[in-house]
């Protein structure tokens, strides 16, 4: 694996952090407002950073996946909320330019690219979380097209313009078979959105799109009939690394912020920062961050190099957000009663990068995907 960071690479760091700059003062108002506004969404955009490595043709830069995880971790710094847009934009990016009939490319994917539009991802169901081979989300041929009956549980519910969804198509085959991935408009006839109120990362809107008798044209289907569970899912190894970067880059800034203020505030007439209980818990959570970001950066390069790297990738997903929430919880800690109030960040944070355990596949299944790897599944959960 090659450590250096290219030229390309060092002026994506640089856009991407003076976008960082700019939102870090707007992080608490958007989780007030519970929006991310459509101009930092084209700020982005125009500087390159949504979904960099997708082919220029559709919007993209033609980058690699690490260009996209170096990204996520400096916009997270600014506000980890605004991340989910080049998160989402990356994986729907990928799955819709790899499965979507070209006409539909073509109008979707440059949309995410350019900022100008958002389509979220409906895996999970209210009743169905971690089984997502088994949805209760059905789809039926209907006049030259698809009707859409069930619920889908998806982050910017009520900022996307659609959508990616699974359905099953084929009720008579078992789990994971038999499911079809639509992208749906969710301004369509027969789609209504419920918002839900999440303890955290509430600027993503996340909620429900319920689909009653909804129609959708043919072109919509992504993939092959019946077998969209095991073709996009795949995306899902590349998002998985960027969510790790995602929570790193959260993560880090609290611990230079934190950093900061034990070396400025004194206790028994000395710097807190003198005090080996105080330096030395900080001193490791630096090590595990920089652990963390490395298994990250090697999974991306895996994904660049064409190499098998499903087994890093869960171990980015469950390791990355859990060590990041343990990091800022020791934070805030050691800013004392500073940390515990809402005027500063590490308690939005906190709550924001907890999601990050849950959404997007929890612990528990990850780690399944790991033995499952390593042991074979003849061998393991």
């Amino acid at each position: 694996m090659d450590f250096t960071v290219t030229e390309s690479q060092q002026q994506y760091i640089k856009e991407a952090r003076e976008v960082a700059g700019q939102i870090a003062p707007g992080y608490r108002q958007r989780e007030t407002e519970r929006r991310i506004e459509p101009e930092v969404r084209r700020e982005m955009g125009a500087r390159g950073l949504i979904a960099p490595e997708l082919p220029e043709e559709l919007g993209g830069r033609g980058e690699q996946r690490l260009t996209s995880g170096l990204i996520t971790e400096e916009i997270a710094r600014g506000d980890f909320n605004v991340a989910y847009v080049q998160v989402v934009g990356s994986l729907v990016g990928q799955i819709l330019a790899a499965n979507a009939a070209p006409q539909v490319a073509a109008h979707w994917v440059p949309r995410i690219t350019s900022g100008e539009g958002i389509v979220a991802i409906g895996l999970s169901e209210p009743n169905a979380g971690s089984d997502a081979g088994s949805p209760s989300l059905t789809a039926r041929r209907e006049r030259g097209g698809w009707v859409l009956n069930g619920t889908k549980s998806m982050s910017f519910a009520l900022q996307a313009d659609a959508a990616v969804v699974f359905a099953k198509t084929n009720p008579e085959q078992g789990r994971g078979r038999g499911i079809s991935a639509f992208v749906t408009d969710l301004d369509a006839d027969g789609v209504e959105l419920e918002a839900v109120d999440d303890m955290g990362t509430k600027a993503v809107t996340r909620g429900y799109a319920h689909y009653t008798e909804a129609w959708i044209p043919d072109e919509h289907l992504l993939g092959a009939e019946g077998h969209g569970f095991t073709q996009v899912m795949q995306g899902f190894d590349f998002s998985r690394a960027l969510i790790g970067l995602q929570c790193i880059g959260t993560a880090a800034v609290t611990l230079e912020e934190t950093w900061e203020y034990v070396k400025g505030r004194a206790a028994f007439d000395r710097p807190l920062s003198t005090f080996q209980g105080v330096a030395f818990p900080l001193a490791e959570n630096e090590t595990l961050l920089a652990a963390a970001r490395l298994l990250c950066h090697q999974t991306l390069w895996l994904k660049d190099n064409g190499l098998p790297h499903t087994a890093q990738a869960a171990m980015c997903k469950w390791w990355a957000p859990k060590t990041a929430y343990d990091v800022i919880n020791a934070c805030l800690l050691l800013h004392g009663q500073f940390g515990y109030r809402t005027d500063k960040p590490i308690e939005q944070r906190l709550r924001d990068v907890l999601g990050l355990q849950i959404g997007d596949g929890t612990a528990q299944i990850m780690k399944m995907i790991i033995a499952r790897n390593i042991a074979g599944r003849a061998y393991a959960p």
